[in-house]
């Protein structure tokens, strides 16, 4: 089975090794069918340190590092302003 690949950005770095990325992903409503944003967020293992906050970086599917880590920084895609 392929390893799941996310896309998102970096909203907390301040633990060790770990940093918070919001994934938006677009859907529509089950009932309503409107196209809806929603948001969730993934802790990720970045055993560098090199995302900051507001960085965008690829996720990739892992097996599990702690009790909520189950993805790992793949790359940085674009860096903050």
């Amino acid at each position: 089975m392929p390893k799941k690949v996310k896309q998102g950005t970096v909203v907390s770095d301040k633990m060790d090794k770990t940093v918070v990325v919001q994934v938006a992903e677009h859907k529509a409503h089950k009932k309503y069918k409107k196209a809806m944003i929603f948001t969730k967020n993934y802790k990720v293992h970045d055993e560098n340190n090199t995302s900051k906050v507001g960085d965008v970086v690829s996720i990739v599917e892992s097996r599990p590092i702690s009790s909520s880590v189950r993805f790992t920084l793949d790359k940085v895609i674009e860096e903050a302003k």
